[in-house]
């Protein structure tokens, strides 16, 4: 029997879900979501990043859930979200599949503060100026992620000129080979590629357990829309107050891109570096990427508005959610 797509003990494990349901997006594509912690608590959504799932977000949504409502999400083609079809991959569907999950977990009046890692972040950045983000995110939190030149700025594979760094890690970026059964070898190249000096044996299994756990055609469908972002318009019309988190030893995505996200964002609120920290920032520092998305509930979001949106509508009105049980 294949071991599961994540840890199922410790504080990497993800804990159960209070609701499960399947989201619709505007183009067919069926999205697995989750809720967690009280409903009427003031709302967070999290999206995570590149070949990760809702597992990546254990231990914040461990945390947030005892006072605040959760939402988590497989992006399509990773965790329990079916693949796309070949022309399923952009950064348009990544802002339309935010929408749908936007529009099929918060209830009327209802906003959040969103959360996003990596591809995660990007997500965020796409969907700038639809009506579901910019009507329903109070804030935004950025991870470990960048607007554009990935491929020419990443730092695995350390050649010295950027054309060279740049054809190396879109080969890298689009492979299709599997990546095959975590063993310590698999787990040194992981630590390595996407995490810092410090991080932990705990951590690095659980990063390494769910970034095998992708589909090698989903991993390098959407690493051919990562070689080739550019996002950096969209970034400068994303009118919402947006923090940055990154680490310093960041390979992936390099200190290089937070701070240029922090001179486009039009409502900067402040970049956080993290020493040593690598790409996995809510897995290697989850205490500061929780304190950081306390901080933005409790300076932006109007938790008045979301008790109001607590209450039931009248009979009738209610939105019609397609769920499955937990």
């Amino acid at each position: 029997m294949s071991r599961p797509g994540h840890v199922t003990t410790g504080p990497y494990a993800p804990p159960a879900p209070r609701r499960e349901l399947t989201v619709t997006s505007s183009d067919g594509s069926r999205l697995y979501a989750e809720v967690h912690g009280p409903e009427g608590a003031p709302a967070v959504v999290l999206a995570h990043g590149w070949t990760c799932s809702t597992a990546f977000w254990a231990p914040v949504v461990r945390d947030l859930a005892a006072d605040h409502k959760v939402v988590v999400y497989d992006q399509r083609g990773h965790g329990r979200s079916p693949a796309a079809g070949p022309g399923g991959y952009s950064t348009d569907a990544l802002a339309d599949d935010l929408a749908a999950v936007l529009d099929a977990t918060l209830e009327a009046g209802e906003r959040a503060v969103l959360t996003g890692h990596s591809m995660g972040g990007m997500t965020a950045m796409a969907a700038a100026e639809r009506p579901q983000l910019t009507e329903r995110a109070a804030a935004i939190l950025l991870c470990s992620t960048g607007s554009a030149d990935l491929a020419a700025e990443s730092r695995v594979i350390p050649l010295r000129t950027p054309g060279g760094r740049r054809r190396a890690h879109r080969l890298m970026l689009t492979s299709r080979a599997p990546l095959g059964p975590v063993t310590p070898v698999g787990k040194r190249a992981l630590k390595y590629a996407t995490m810092g000096p410090g991080a932990t044996a705990e951590q690095i299994e659980a990063c390494a357990r769910i970034v095998h756990a992708c589909r090698p055609g989903v991993r390098s469908r959407w690493g051919k829309v990562l070689a080739r972002l550019e996002l950096t318009g969209s970034l400068a019309r994303l009118q919402v107050p947006t923090a940055v988190i990154a680490g310093t030893a960041d390979r992936l995505t390099p200190i290089v891109h937070a701070r240029r996200l922090a001179s486009v964002l039009p409502d900067f609120r402040g970049l956080t570096e993290l020493p040593d920290v690598g790409h996995m920032t809510p897995i290697e520092a989850p205490d500061v990427v929780i304190g950081r998305i306390r901080e933005l509930v409790r300076d932006h979001l109007d938790t008045t508005q979301t008790a109001r949106a607590a209450v039931p509508p009248p009979r009738g009105g209610t939105r019609q959610k397609k769920e499955k049980s937990a």
